[in-house]
């Protein structure tokens, strides 16, 4: 008589192309806004107090936003783990660095030189953006820096900060909606709020992602080690 082994159960992992396209699409919002924006600064659409300054001062504007979705499309693709494996992660990396750097230091000089009106700021904001801008422009650096001397891991976890932080917009999105549909529009200090609001929530997912990313090479690292102890046990 023989007995039935039950074969052991194999966690199914999720799609790698899920991340991604979860990211393009959180990308989607800002990205259209954009293009949106440069829309009207092509067919010179009516100048009004909201959008005065992008006229005034085109180039900033237009490069943050070309260099933002350039960013946020091709970052995106570098969570798939296929592309890591290959030779189009690092030939895209040497896009997608630059193209951060862009998006960071326009937004730097945007909130610096322009002059914002009352409906798309609030008090501290200007602060805020400069802190974050400059925080992403570091990150870039520094991952840069990692990557130059071989490590992997580190330019790894600054690439995914840095990408957190300019996806700010699309989470921004998802936090005023629900705000602005319930209570109307929100007052200054509300708006600044919910807008560190949503940097926040992506910076602690990244860090999330960061954590379990680095557990999961420990496990990795460590497994031919085990296999060596128990074979010579």
């Amino acid at each position: 008589m023989t007995t039935a082994t039950a074969r052991p159960q194999v966690a199914r992992r999720p799609p790698e192309w899920l991340v991604p396209a979860g990211l393009i699409a959180l990308s989607l919002v800002p990205i259209v806004a954009g293009s949106a924006r440069l829309t009207q600064l092509t067919t010179g659409a009516t100048v009004t107090a909201e959008n005065a300054r992008f006229f005034d001062s085109p180039i900033p504007v237009v490069a943050h936003i070309v260099g933002s979705s350039v960013f946020l499309v091709l970052g995106a693709l570098q969570f798939a783990p296929s592309l890591r494996r290959r030779g189009w992660h690092r030939v895209s990396g040497r896009v997608v660095a630059p193209a951060g750097l862009v998006s960071a230091l326009s937004a730097l000089w945007m909130t610096v030189f322009y002059d914002m009106p009352a409906s798309v700021t609030g008090p501290g904001l200007a602060a805020v953006r400069i802190v974050v801008g400059t925080a992403m422009a570091v990150a870039i650096v520094v991952a840069f820096i990692a990557i130059l001397r071989g490590d992997v891991r580190t330019h790894s976890a600054w690439m995914t900060r840095a990408y957190a932080i300019g996806l700010g917009a699309g989470t921004q999105v998802i936090v005023f909606l629900p705000y602005t549909l319930l209570l109307g529009a929100p007052a200054p200090l509300t708006h600044t709020l919910l807008m560190s609001a949503g940097w926040v929530i992506n910076l602690v997912v990244a860090e999330v992602v960061i954590r379990r990313r680095a557990r999961a090479g420990r496990r990795r690292s460590g497994a031919p080690v085990a296999a060596v102890d128990a074979r010579l046990s």
